[in-house]
């Protein structure tokens, strides 16, 4: 083990901290009003009593903004981790299907499977991550048979305050920054320099995010509002619905 520089970490952090900002403003270029469309449930906005154009288009964006954030930064704070693994425990990004990190600590090889937050799954991709732990473990005992393996479900964020899942361990927030990194104040080391040029990244994010609703509400108003300005509901849900 070795101890945690955290000038390493605020390094790493400041000059990759811009491809989180990068793949936001791509996930909006690659953005078409029809797929938004095709994805959302019209019947919840005439529900909800939706009258304007720039409502629909704003609550569409947002929604799709929101969920594709949270990939996009999970992906990026696993980076983070196992580069700080790497820096403390010599840990490496798995090439085992469903394992993110391998290191070994303590005369134990830990694979780890790292999620954004701690409720990141239902039963079905539970299991999943379960196979994939056996599958793991018995691929890593086919060259040394007596290796002891842990099998961890990392979260970057929030808590779980029973981490024995009987197969495996469930370490989040705190929990799952000390025990990749052997810090019990990482986690909040970590997001002062999150914060690095974050207001001149999201001026840009922001002009892009303008620019895209103003040009779906205009789009949206052409093909989907009558002369009177008022939203054509059955054309709209034809469009969503309708079998082709």
């Amino acid at each position: 083990m070795n101890p945690l520089n955290l000038n390493d970490v605020l390094l790493y952090v400041e000059e990759n901290i811009g491809s989180f900002h990068q793949k936001r403003i791509q996930s909006l270029d690659s953005l078409t009003l029809s797929k938004v469309l095709k994805r959302k449930n019209p019947y919840l906005f005439k529900a909800k009593h939706v009258l304007t154009a720039e409502q629909i288009v704003r609550g569409l964006v947002d929604a799709h903004i929101s969920s594709n954030e949270e990939t996009i930064f999970g992906d990026w704070l696993e980076g983070l981790a196992i580069f700080i693994n790497g820096k403390v425990f010599d840990g490496r990004k798995s090439g085992i299907t469903g394992i993110d990190l391998e290191f070994d600590h303590a005369g134990v090889r830990n694979i780890v499977t790292i999620k954004s937050g701690p409720n990141w799954g239902n039963s079905s991709q539970i299991a999943k991550m379960r196979a994939d732990f056996k599958t793991a473990k018995k691929a890593l005992r086919t060259s040394n048979s007596q290796l002891n393996i842990v099998a961890v479900n990392g979260c970057c964020y929030g808590k779980d305050n029973q981490s024995d899942k009987g197969d495996y361990f469930k370490y989040c927030g705190q929990r799952f920054w000390e025990f990749i990194s052997g810090d019990c104040d990482l986690f909040l080391a970590i997001i002062e320099p999150l914060g690095h040029k974050a207001k001149e990244q999201n001026d840009s994010f922001v002009a892009s995010y303008a620019q895209m609703i103003n040009k779906f509400t205009r789009d949206f108003a052409n093909q989907f509002c009558r002369e009177s300005g008022e939203i054509d509901w059955d054309k709209l849900v034809r469009f969503n619905s309708g079998a082709v």
